[in-house]
């Protein structure tokens, strides 16, 4: 495993992370605590210490498990997302009120005198533009309830706007099917030494290059009932992608690729940016760790392979999914 600086947050990450939403409950099945504690402890195996959770996963559980492990090994780093539990989703659930309840939650949750790194969790368009809900965050960080803070984004835009405060982190959908935040935010971001988390970076499983045109999934799994941003944002479902033309293009990418291992490529893909300080998988057991952690130890992909991945993504990807995130 290989280690990157985060930002000006002074921590020293793996590069391969572990993203916690499916965290001992793979795509909407039943939480199980055993495989999320195994889940943990076989990514820290494997030189994982840098897990990303939030205060709605698994409604709350996967920030006990990760504060639990945290506790438990001082030597590892996470950061918490906050403020999209809510129902109706909106701004007012991000003013500093709500933000104080959230940021007390989680260190209750986690066990923890101070939360390491806060992300605002895909707050809308408008948060960006009002500097109260981060003078809030100001505030709860010289209380020492939080070290850093940052934003968890939809959009390039949001993530650029996000900059004109004292973020740490920006946490962000890129991968071989959303190559936006490479044009312009990453060179933005290293000016302003402000880490980036590469989230959904296999694309919801698309790019694990084993989906077919028949491939199904459970009716409680979000790929199945978001296809269309039925429950949020539907850039988070298969990266914005349509299933069957993104099914088209891992089997495109794997052939002219070469590559039997087009999972283990598009998370070294990821890590071709320096910008990028770590790239966030999710795993719900330990069997995928492995798999994913692996990709740190990867050959760099050739410029004729990058040259593949703009390619594919410029012929099949990026009218419209370039312009709408």
């Amino acid at each position: 495993m290989k280690y990157r600086e985060f930002g000006k947050t002074g921590f020293k990450i793996s590069e391969v992370s572990l993203g916690t939403w499916q965290l001992g409950g793979k795509w909407g099945a039943p939480y199980n605590l055993k495989d999320a504690q195994d889940t943990l402890q076989a990514a820290y195996d494997h030189g994982v210490n840098f897990f990303d959770t939030a205060d709605g996963y698994q409604d709350g559980e996967s920030e006990k498990a990760v504060g639990a492990f945290v506790r438990e090994h001082p030597d590892v780093h996470f950061t918490t997302k906050i403020g999209h539990k809510e129902t109706p989703y909106s701004i007012e659930h991000f003013n500093a009120e709500h933000l104080r309840k959230y940021v007390d939650d989680s260190l209750k949750n986690m066990g923890v005198d101070a939360l390491d790194c806060v992300l605002l969790h895909c707050p809308p368009t408008d948060a960006y533009y009002d500097p109260s809900i981060f003078a809030a965050l100001d505030e709860l960080k010289r209380e020492g309830k939080i070290l850093n803070y940052g934003v968890s984004v939809q959009r390039v835009e949001e993530a650029i706007k996000a900059l004109d405060y004292d973020i740490s982190a920006v946490e962000i959908i890129f991968n071989m099917f959303r190559l936006r935040p490479a044009e312009v935010f990453f060179d933005l971001a290293k000016q302003h030494n402000v880490g980036i988390l590469a989230r959904v970076p296999l694309a919801s499983g698309l790019l694990s290059g084993k989906m077919t045109a028949n491939t199904t999934f459970a009716p409680t799994d979000q790929r199945t009932n978001n296809r269309n941003g039925e429950l949020f944002d539907k850039g988070e479902t298969f990266s914005g992608v349509d299933f069957l033309t993104g099914v088209q293009a891992a089997d495109e990418l794997k052939q002219r690729l070469g590559t039997e291992n087009l999972a283990g490529d598009a998370l070294r893909y990821i890590l071709m940016y320096d910008a990028v300080s770590a790239v966030i998988p999710g795993a719900s057991n330990p069997n995928q760790i492995e798999r994913n952690t692996s990709a740190s130890d990867l050959p760099a992909l050739t410029d004729k392979q990058m040259q593949i991945v703009k390619a594919v993504y410029d012929e099949k990807i990026k009218n419209p999914v370039h312009y709408l995130w």
